[in-house]
């Protein structure tokens, strides 16, 4: 019988996951729009309140718990590939991100769509003699 694999084992800076806890990692999706980059992720069997969006300077994390309403034993499983509890996901991207304008959304589809507006350039001022 498949053993559900984990795709990433995470903890916090400096420490070590407790033994037999791992941490899964969701697919995403980023593009860039206009002025925005976005992040897409679809994220079934996840209720909002179990979403957190941390940002860092130039990544943003995804945190989240996916939890299963069945109890079923291990041993009953044939083939188990989806991934339940807690998972992770941190993506960088070329900007700095500021906090407080990070905007997201969570549709009735499981999928969670963050934009994330791009840095603003600095403009040239030529300065001219009077």
């Amino acid at each position: 019988m498949p053993e559900d694999v984990p795709l990433e084992t995470a903890a916090p800076k400096g420490k070590s996951p407790p033994a037999g806890q791992t941490v899964g990692q969701i697919a995403v999706d980023i593009y860039e729009v206009d002025n925005y980059y976005i992040i897409r992720a679809p994220i079934a069997g996840v209720r909002l309140a179990d979403l957190d969006i941390e940002v860092d300077e130039c990544s943003l994390t995804i945190r989240g718990m996916r939890r299963l309403s069945d109890a079923i034993p291990a041993s009953q499983y044939y083939l188990q590939e989806c991934f339940w509890g807690e998972f992770k996901r941190t993506v960088k991207l070329p900007t700095i991100i500021d906090p407080r304008k990070v905007k997201a959304t969570f549709s009735k589809d499981s999928i969670l769509k963050i934009l994330v507006p791009k840095e603003e350039k600095v403009k040239i001022v030529r300065i001219s003699e009077v």
